[in-house]
C-alpha cells in the first residue's frame, strides 16, 4: 500500500497545468477549501487569443461544477438568451426538425470567453502565472516532479493535475496513449454583423444552433451575440486531404472547401464561401474508450487530458465537473492525497467512457449514410431536457 502523501497549505499548492475551464474550476474550488493552488499557463494572458464560440452548460455536469465553484449567478449572468434553439435542415435548405428555446432546456448557452473570464476573475491574484510553456516534467520521487519552463525556470510539484488539452505534456507520466484522428475535420469560419451582411446566411441559421447535414459532410454553425454566425463545415476526409490545402491562400482553402458542397442552397454555402477571417483547420482526434491508467503517485488529469472525444457538447461539461469534483475530493482527504486522487480517478473514468462513448456515435449519426435523416429522427425521439446536447462543437 502506497504511503500517504500530505500537502500542508499553503507551503505546499496544488500545481496545474493547463488554465482551461476544468483546470480554472478545479483552483477555484480549491480556493473556497483554504486550499492554494498554482495554475501555469502557456499562453501569455488571458486575452492572447479568442476562447472559441458559445458552449451549452448541462444541468448534471457544466452547472454543477459551477455550483461548486460558487459561480451560478455569475454564469447566470452571461447566459446568451435564445442560443438553446435547434433546427436541422437538408443541403437544400429545407427544414427537417426544429425546436424554439422557451428556456426549460437545461442547457444554456454562454460565451466560452466570458465563461472563462468570470473563473479567472474568481481566483486571487497571481493564482495564475501566464507564459509558462511546459517543456520538460523530470519525476523525483515520492511523488514530486520537477517541472521545466520553455522560459528556463523551474518548479517542484507534490500534487500535480495535467489540465493541458488534448496533447498534454503530462499524461506521457501516467499512460501512453496518443490521441488519434477519428477520420473528420472541421473548417471554422466566422460571419459578422450577419443580419445585415449576410441575411440568407442568417436567416439558414436561426436564432441558434443550426445542423446542415449529408453523407460524410455538413455544415454545423451557431448564432452568437452581436449577430455573429460561428460556423464548422464538417468532412470526412483523410487527413492528407487537408495536408493538402495551402491555408497560407484563405481564398484557395474556402474554394476547395465550397467545391465539395457544389449544388447546396447558396445561403448554406455562404457560411462558407462569405467567411471573414482566414478559415481554420480543427482535425478531430480522440483518445481511446475507456482510456484510463494505473494510480500514479502524486499526479493526475481532468479533461480532454484525460479523456479527448469527438465534440458532442460535453467536453467542456466534463472539464469543468472533473475539476469540481477533484477538488472535492483533495479537499475531503487534505492529508491523504492518494485516496482523494483514487477515488477522483475512479468516479471520472466510469463517467468519461460513457461520454466518448456517446459523442462517438452522436458524430456518426450526423454524418452516416442516412444523414440528416439520423439526427432528426435522433432528435424527435428524446424530448425536453433529457434531450442529448448537440450543440455547436468546442474548439
Amino acid at each position: 500500500m502506497a504511503t500517504p502523501v500530505t500537502f500542508t497549505p499553503p507551503t505546499s499548492p496544488v500545481t496545474i497545468v493547463g488554465a482551461g475551464l476544468g483546470g480554472l474550476v478545479l483552483a477555484r474550488v480549491l480556493h473556497l477549501h483554504g486550499i492554494p493552488a498554482i495554475v501555469y499557463e502557456a499562453e501569455p494572458s488571458a486575452q492572447a487569443r479568442t476562447q472559441g464560440g458559445l458552449l451549452d452548460i448541462h444541468e448534471h455536469d457544466g452547472q454543477v461544477a459551477l455550483a461548486a465553484a460558487g459561480l451560478t449567478e455569475a454564469f447566470r449572468a452571461i447566459v446568451h438568451a435564445g442560443g438553446e434553439a435547434t433546427r436541422v435542415l437538408d443541403s437544400q435548405g429545407r427544414m427537417l426538425f426544429e425546436e424554439s428555446d422557451d428556456g426549460t432546456g437545461g442547457r444554456p448557452e454562454a460565451p466560452r470567453g466570458e465563461l472563462r473570464r468570470i473563473l479567472v476573475e474568481s481566483l486571487p491574484p497571481q493564482t495564475i502565472r501566464w507564459g509558462k510553456k511546459l517543456s520538460n516534467i523530470t519525476p523525483l520521487g515520492q511523488g514530486e516532479h520537477r517541472l521545466s519552463f520553455a522560459d528556463g525556470s523551474s518548479e517542484v510539484s507534490r500534487l500535480l493535475v495535467g489540465a493541458d488539452g488534448a496533447w498534454s505534456k503530462v499524461r506521457p507520466l501516467l499512460s501512453g496513449a496518443q490521441p488519434e484522428y477519428v477520420g473528420t475535420s472541421f473548417i471554422e469560419t466566422c460571419l459578422h454583423d450577419a443580419d445585415a451582411r449576410h441575411a440568407p446566411a442568417a436567416a439558414a441559421v436561426g436564432g441558434g444552433a443550426l445542423f446542415a447535414l449529408a453523407p460524410g459532410k455538413g455544415i454545423f454553425a451557431h448564432r452568437e451575440p452581436g449577430a455573429v454566425l460561428h460556423a464548422y463545415i464538417a468532412l470526412k476526409r483523410p487527413l492528407a486531404w487537408f495536408d493538402a490545402l495551402d491555408f497560407a491562400d484563405a481564398a484557395s482553402v474556402t474554394a476547395k472547401v465550397a467545391a465539395e458542397f457544389d449544388g447546396w442552397s447558396p445561403a448554406l454555402r455562404a457560411l462558407i464561401t462569405e467567411g471573414e477571417a482566414a478559415p481554420v483547420l480543427r482535425p478531430l482526434h480522440m483518445l481511446p474508450v475507456g482510456h484510463r491508467w494505473s494510480r500514479v503517485r502524486g499526479v493526475t488529469l481532468l479533461g480532454d487530458a484525460a479523456h479527448l472525444a469527438p465534440p458532442a457538447g460535453e467536453g467542456a461539461n466534463l472539464a469543468m465537473l472533473d475539476g469540481a469534483e477533484l477538488g472535492a475530493a483533495i479537499a475531503a482527504h487534505p492529508g491523504d492525497v492518494e485516496t482523494a486522487l483514487a477515488a477522483y480517478e475512479a468516479t471520472m473514468f466510469a463517467r468519461s467512457a460513457a461520454a466518448a462513448a456517446d459523442s462517438c456515435a452522436t458524430l456518426e449519426l450526423c454524418l452516416d449514410e442516412r444523414a440528416p435523416l439520423s439526427l432528426v429522427d435522433f432528435l424527435s425521439g428524446v424530448a425536453g431536457t433529457q434531450q442529448a446536447a448537440l450543440r455547436e462543437p468546442s474548439a
